[in-house]
């Protein structure tokens, strides 16, 4: 198995990331409303971690958005290519991510990041990272709220309150995706309407909390980690 080792000029320390993350930050596109739901394909993608052995397996897979039957899945196995520093985990994932994508032999569409895009400290998650890098239209569907709070929502599917910023921008929304079940955390990534960006997640999901795109990805990646280390001493 090959692994993908950490690209020449990585940057390999916080200060050059968060500077990599201003310059990038002001490339993403906020006026483009992407593609509608249930139209096309859409990929999700996922990472799993061997901390013991500084691998990072990635994971792409495709589905088709009307059926969300899978047209196409792959994976990567890459060297771990940043420390683990809150709000900079894009640069520990992103390698291997862009090998797994690299792999597809289709069109990926829409993809979606198990993680953030503007819901972020810095407003520029991994979603949003990567959509300006790829110029695909992406979004960020967390587990987990990270440091923006939200108001009551409703417990019906489809239920939402926003995540807004310390200036009162709504910068994501906590989005309830089955009846009675903790939201997960949708945000913008790039060339994606927030309105839209809920509207696929709550597509994505019909019968789990998770969309089938994290849940399939989350699957594949562990998967492809647990073959690229086993018998590793």
């Amino acid at each position: 198995m090959t692994i993908i080792e950490v690209p020449q000029g990585w940057p390999a320390d916080p200060e050059r990331a968060r500077a990599v993350q201003d310059e990038l930050r002001a490339r993403v596109a906020l006026d483009e409303p992407g593609p509608p739901p249930g139209t096309g394909r859409v990929t999700g993608v996922d990472v799993a971690y061997d901390d013991a052995h500084g691998l990072v397996a990635a994971a792409a897979v495709v589905l088709d958005a009307a059926t969300l039957a899978v047209v196409a899945e792959t994976t990567a196995v890459g060297r771990v290519a940043f420390p683990y520093v809150p709000g900079l985990l894009a640069f520990r994932e992103l390698p291997a991510v862009l090998g797994a994508l690299a792999a597809l032999d289709t069109d990926p569409g829409l993809v979606v990041c198990d993680g953030y895009g503007r819901a972020h400290p810095r407003r520029f998650g991994l979603a949003s990272h990567l959509g300006v890098i790829t110029g695909l239209a992406t979004i960020g569907v967390a587990k987990n709220p990270f440091v923006h709070p939200h108001g009551e929502l409703g417990p019906e599917r489809g239920d939402m309150a926003a995540l807004r910023g310390d200036d009162g921008e709504e910068l994501g929304r906590a989005l309830r995706t089955q009846r009675g079940v903790k939201p997960v955390y949708v945000s913008v990534g790039h060339r994606v309407s927030l309105d839209n960006a809920c509207a696929h997640t709550v597509a994505l999901a019909p019968r789990y909390r998770l969309p089938e795109t994290t849940r399939r990805a989350d699957r594949l990646c562990r998967d492809a980690l647990t073959a690229a280390t086993s018998g590793r001493a």
